[in-house]
């Protein structure tokens, strides 16, 4: 029967049993979108997502995504594999990751989460926004669906997907916000979107912690107030949505659910849009929330009740580093920080190296965190992944050749020669346009006519 139901399944997909970059096994198809669709693949007995973007789209989102993940580098995001190029597909592997708190919101009988639950996923999606946000980017695109839980031995924590509508939203050589800009289109999810983003205006970090806000308020109460309201078109929608968020006080919003979440969404419906959030006080809202109830941030999860030792470590673009190990009932956040000033000037959005060490190269994620933020790697020996941005712009919608030509010409100055067995370049290796293109007429078809850059 189960050999049946994966013959139906690989029928109905043919990519199902494809081999990607000719390494990764595609299995099972995990879902589709606008974007394209994602599917789970094994290589070398280790499982992986692999996300595959229709080059037919009108916007493609996935370089960007791929670069702002292997930029971040956090232990709260899934580990990027490769970014690379089909014919038909733009391609990017990375660590495979449990259900989204929106699949398991939707898969619970009672429909509502705890005040405890809710507590514990709160303090790690602030926590890992306040990662992100030091390090310029913001997500623009907080939802349930974009938070999952991790697989096995990190099933107990939170981590966070979906990086395809992040951008910069200040200068990071300067510190100094990008002008706002009134009169844009929403960028994001409506229901979660911050008040100030329905209006149209730029977002910035603020938007980012009152989404978090609507979030936490939809697991507590199973359905917010601007849901289901009849609309005519997305305009209408985007519309009554704000003036229904509008008019809905953070009192109603919270009412029957401890004052601290009041609190919370007061504080920031109230941030400017250059402000820095507090992060350690929204943090110790959800503490304090459960310290009263007796209880610690522990990951205790309504559909998971084991509890661990929260300990997970952070270090930021501002040279901060973060370890949050067994929090306890009144634990002051503030006391776990110390910061290395050398580091902070040198920070900046292209700093994603590939480093090249007697011909060997060894994938980003590998490069330590001392060569990462300090400035000990050898700028001769300084490979690009992606090509040498300038450090405040973000443009991922270059001509494909252009940048295919400019990382041909970053790999021929470190006189790796690309004509090699790209298995005997370390695990990192590249197949480039140019021997695409000489191919492409006799393999238009073919799986294996790609392009792959490995982090």
């Amino acid at each position: 029967m189960e050999n049946n139901q994966k013959n139906i399944q690989k029928e109905n997909d043919p990519l199902i049993g494809t081999l990607i970059f000719d390494r990764y096994k595609l299995l099972k198809k995990l879902g589709s979108g606008s974007f394209g669709s994602i599917y789970s693949a094994e290589y070398q007995q280790k499982f992986y997502a692999i996300k595959l973007e229709d080059k037919k789209i009108e916007h493609h989102l996935l370089e960007h995504e791929a670069n702002i993940m292997s930029y971040l580098r956090s232990p709260a995001l899934p580990v990027v594999t490769a970014f690379g190029y089909s014919s038909q597909h733009n391609i990017l592997v990375m660590e495979l990751m449990g259900k989204s708190l929106e699949d398991i919101f939707e898969e619970f009988p009672y429909k509502k989460f705890s005040v405890r639950c809710v507590c514990n996923i709160g303090f790690q999606m602030v926590e890992i926004l306040e990662f992100i946000h030091n390090k310029h980017i913001i997500h623009r695109d907080i939802k349930p669906d974009n938070f999952v839980v991790g697989l096995n031995e990190k099933r107990k924590y939170v981590y966070i997907l979906d990086f395809g509508l992040s951008k910069k939203y200040r200068s990071s050589k300067t510190l100094k916000h990008y002008p706002v800009i009134k009169s844009k289109n929403l960028t994001g999810t409506a229901r979660y979107a911050s008040i100030n983003a329905l209006n149209g205006f730029t977002q910035s970090r603020r938007d980012d912690l009152e989404a978090v806000g609507y979030v936490l308020l939809y697991f507590l109460r199973g359905r917010l107030p601007w849901q289901g309201i009849p609309v005519r078109n997305k305009e209408e929608r985007y519309r009554k949505i704000m003036e229904k968020k509008r008019e809905t006080s953070a009192q109603d919003l919270c009412k029957g659910f401890p004052r601290q979440f009041t609190d919370y969404i007061n504080y920031t419906r109230n941030l400017t849009y250059e402000q820095e959030p507090d992060y350690d006080y929204l943090k110790n809202l959800f503490i304090t929330t459960l310290n009263n109830e007796g209880f610690n941030i522990d990951c205790y999860y309504d559909w998971d009740q084991q509890t661990i030792q929260y300990s997970r470590s952070f270090k930021t673009s501002a040279g901060i580093n973060r370890s949050t190990s067994a929090i306890n009932k009144n634990t002051k956040l503030t006391s776990s920080y110390y910061i290395n000033k050398s580091n902070y000037s040198n920070r900046r959005i292209n700093d994603i190296h590939l480093k090249d060490n007697s011909n060997n190269l060894s994938t980003a994620n590998n490069i330590t965190s001392n060569n990462f933020f300090g400035s000990s790697m050898n700028n001769n020996n300084e490979i690009s992944a992606l090509g040498n941005y300038k450090s405040d712009i973000i443009d991922y919608n270059r001509n494909l050749n252009q940048k295919n030509s400019r990382v041909l010409n970053s790999y021929n100055k470190n006189n790796i020669n690309l004509n090699n067995n790209p298995q005997n370049v370390g695990q990192s290796y590249i197949r480039t346009q140019k021997t695409m293109i000489n191919q492409n007429a006799q393999h238009q078809n073919n799986n294996n006519n790609d392009c792959c850059i490995a982090f």
